[in-house]
């Protein structure tokens, strides 16, 4: 067993130990010592476990740990694990039972992905690192995505497309066949990208559209 902690401990941290459950329970795999959180008193309870701490306290953990980053916004995501700076750290992968890989020997992956229930995964595809795919999440052939992208439920991304860091993508979002989102861009719950986006903006509707902030 690898002990295992969760950094964040609100329902998305709630959801990862559901998760964790449902992989030992046709592996015994991890056991989950706790949560960290920097916005939540040491010693706050919830029905899976108990608040440790917060980043202070990881970076002087003694012990070989895993953890998963329960962090849903891609900019404080990609803030936080920076700012984890201890050699004893690992961030694994993890992924629910019943997601579907079509080839698992032409799929590739970084680390600390967090792969929800129902997600499909087709071939040939590439993920980078700190990823989340938040539930029945949809990725087509040939997909690169790069590092720290949020995915809301229900995604989907056609194949071909290429899509950088710093993404989120909100409930249902569709980004069509061969288009490229870059970084740090916002796709509205139920928009659908039918062309090349920019960085930095927010998009919404269907068609999806730019919007200016």
């Amino acid at each position: 067993m690898n002990d295992i902690l969760i950094y964040g401990a609100g329902g998305f941290g709630r959801e990862i130990a559901c998760m964790l459950d449902s992989i030992n329970e046709i592996q015994p795999q991890w056991n989950l010592l706790g949560f960290l959180d920097d916005g939540i008193n040491e010693g706050t309870t919830n029905r899976y476990g108990k608040v440790l701490g917060n980043i202070d306290v990881l970076n002087k953990w003694p012990h070989k740990v895993a953890v998963a980053m329960a962090i849903a916004s891609p900019k404080i995501l990609k803030n936080l694990t920076e700012k984890i700076q201890n050699d004893k750290v690992w961030f694994p992968n993890l992924m629910a039972p019943n997601v579907r890989v079509f080839d698992p020997n032409a799929f590739q992956m970084g680390k600390g992905n967090l792969i929800f229930f129902g997600c499909r995964l087709s071939c040939d595809v590439s993920i980078g690192n700190f990823n989340i795919f938040n539930g029945a999440v949809s990725l087509g052939h040939d997909v690169i995505l790069g590092s720290h992208n949020v995915l809301g439920p229900s995604v989907r991304i056609s194949g071909d497309c290429r899509v950088g860091d710093e993404n989120f993508f909100g409930v249902n979002a569709v980004v069509l066949q061969g288009q490229k989102v870059g970084n740090n861009t916002r796709i509205g719950g139920g928009s659908v990208v039918i062309k090349n986006t920019k960085d930095g903006f927010l998009y919404m509707g269907n068609p999806a559209k730019r919007i200016i902030q």
